[in-house]
């Protein structure tokens, strides 16, 4: 492992099959990986945390996919199903207005009734009130459904949208890029070379997009390097992600604990090894995010010590974490952040979506 280290951190490009046996590493072998993770986010992107003030859009928890993973969808009729409309929109992005949010995130179910033009709608409405700020939403799976319910390609859809004021692409809905995977938590998603084809498509069109992975279910080491590299391989191809954030799988409420397949979600090692590896595996994605929501703040404050560079968003609550049980998963002012970054001796500065630097 230390000639690994050393091999990395004068060059080499781990193999998915070297970053599984670094994901699995155990005892103060672990520090070590984040030392090195340390050492190449300094050499990357130097002492600057970044965050962004943004703010969530909750449109519906009415989904399709249902998936095993996630306390937040219900399905239509559901007595606590819920889709605020219009108004709820023009509320919730008034709300961000008088924030100064940059980034809008809606955040929400697959509704099956959302056709691509209602996504126009509700991406128009958002931009109509706050024209400067980063509309980020419409994951593959969003504009996959999206197309087919208007019968148009995946490419009308991204169009139609970033002509409305799409911003950036969520890359969300991968969790683990592993078909074998996906069958026993989200069936009813979109496989993995669909995924990869829309976000392709959408960088190819001149959008960016985050890339994320969800470990800590079902999921195994040699999965999650195995995401890694369909990850790196389209960043290779594109080069349009901004971040790559590992997303801790909330197993509180979940219908995979529901049915006892899930005892817990990730511990902290796990954590600290996917921050860590991250950092050492993608040679192509500067910016790691710590997901403060889902990990707390004092985790975070660790995730910056193996690799990390950005505390992602104000955010102003995740109700999608939240339900699962991420009680922390609500607003982060700057002020704590910069608490954060102060003791690390580190240098915080607010960002744009893609990560150009503000005052």
């Amino acid at each position: 492992m230390k000639e690994l280290l050393e091999d990395v951190l004068e060059g080499h490009r781990l193999t998915s099959a070297e970053a599984a046996g670094l994901l699995k590493a155990r005892g103060s072998d672990v520090w070590e990986i984040a030392a090195a993770a340390d050492i190449i986010r300094e050499q990357t992107v130097g002492d600057v945390v970044t965050y962004v003030r943004n703010q969530n859009i909750h449109v519906t928890n009415i989904c399709r996919n249902l998936c095993r993973f996630c306390a937040f969808g219900r399905p239509a009729g559901a007595p606590d199903a819920y889709d605020v409309g219009d108004a709820g929109i023009r509320a919730q992005v008034t709300l961000a207005k008088e924030r100064k949010v940059t980034e809008l995130c809606f955040l929400s179910g697959v509704n099956p009734d959302f056709t691509a033009e209602r996504y126009v709608e509700m991406i128009g409405i958002a931009h109509d009130i706050l024209p400067e700020a980063d509309i980020h939403t419409m994951s593959p799976d969003e504009i996959t459904w999206a197309a087919k319910m208007s019968g148009i390609t995946t490419a009308e859809v991204v169009e139609m949208a970033r002509d409305a004021g799409l911003g950036t692409i969520q890359g969300t809905g991968a969790e683990i890029l592993v078909d074998s995977v996906r069958q026993k938590f989200c069936p009813n998603k979109i496989p993995t070379a669909e995924w990869s084809r829309i976000i392709v498509e959408a960088h190819n069109l001149g959008l960016k997009s985050t890339a994320t992975i969800m470990y800590g279910s079902l999921d195994t080491a040699d999965e999650r390097a195995e995401h890694f590299g369909v990850i790196r391989d389209i960043q290779d191809e594109t080069g349009g992600f901004t971040e790559f954030i590992p997303l801790p799988f909330i197993h509180e409420n979940t219908p995979l604990e529901k049915a006892g397949l899930v005892t817990g979600g990730s511990i902290g090692r796990e954590d600290i090894l996917m921050f860590a590896v991250s950092r050492l595996f993608f040679d192509n994605i500067s910016n790691i995010q710590i997901s403060w929501g889902k990990i707390g703040e004092r985790m975070a404050s660790l995730g910056l010590l193996a690799g990390g560079n950005d505390l992602g968003g104000t955010m102003f609550t995740d109700e999608v974490s939240v339900e699962a049980g991420a009680s922390a998963a609500d607003y982060f002012d700057p002020a704590a952040m910069k608490r954060i970054t102060d003791d690390l001796g580190r240098v915080l500065r607010r960002r744009t979506t893609v990560y150009e630097l503000l005052d």
